[in-house]
């Protein structure tokens, strides 16, 4: 499991380079400044920084915050669109990760991280998502309960070498039914972000079907 303390030691960037991956990482400075433009182009500067949730951040944050609310961003969605050879896939078996891609909308959560606390906990956002630049880190306008905020959201760079154009149903199906890496298997990651978008009730239909096809698939009950 991905931890704060495990980012902060720069756990998943030792893992990447003690694989011999071809993966290129971000350069520590590399990953300041786009932390540093990031924050720069806040359309609201001086207030506190609110990050949208999709995936594992929802269930898995690792950084501290002081507000979340359920929260809709339109124009991506929630999309099996990266591969990886480490985490929770190989080389001689890729896996598939969620990432925004364009179009349509995304339900998901929204978490406030306060003013004084933003650099540090940026900080280790950023460890964690990007590695090796795979995210376009992106503001958006999140609708929530309480009124519209503005998030930062991860969308995948289709222009990254890790982007996946597009994969039918049971070709995904068989991916994250079969890749496993070395913090867990795509089946573990699907379950567990369709559990939790269940509980909060954010059902994802698609995601919600691809799941029970996984579960039939490795006989999981």
């Amino acid at each position: 499991m991905i931890d704060r303390e495990s980012l902060k030691k720069g756990i998943l960037q030792e893992m990447i380079r003690q694989s011999g991956s071809p993966i290129r990482l971000l350069t520590d400075e590399e990953r300041a400044a786009s932390l540093q433009q990031t924050l720069a182009d806040h359309p609201e500067p001086g207030s506190d920084i609110w990050v949208f949730a999709y995936g594992s951040l929802i269930w898995n944050p690792a950084f501290h915050f002081v507000e979340k609310r359920f929260a809709k961003i339109f124009g991506f969605h929630r999309r099996y669109c990266m591969w990886t050879t480490l985490g929770r896939g190989c080389p001689e078996n890729p896996g598939l990760m969620l990432g925004l891609d364009r179009g349509g909308s995304c339900k998901g959560l929204v978490f406030r991280i306060a003013e004084d606390a933003i650099q540090e906990e940026m900080e280790i956002i950023w460890r964690r998502e990007m590695l090796a630049g795979s995210y376009i880190p992106t503001w958006c306008r999140a609708e929530t309960e309480a009124g519209q905020v503005w998030a930062i959201s991860f969308v995948m760079d289709r222009a990254n070498e890790r982007y996946c154009e597009g994969l039918d149903e049971d070709k995904l199906v068989d991916v994250l039914s079969t890749a496993k890496g070395r913090i867990g298997s795509c089946a573990e990651y699907l379950f567990n972000t369709v559990e939790h978008l269940d509980a909060m009730g954010l059902r994802d239909q698609q995601l919600s079907r691809v799941a029970e096809r996984v579960r039939d698939r490795i006989g999981c009950a």
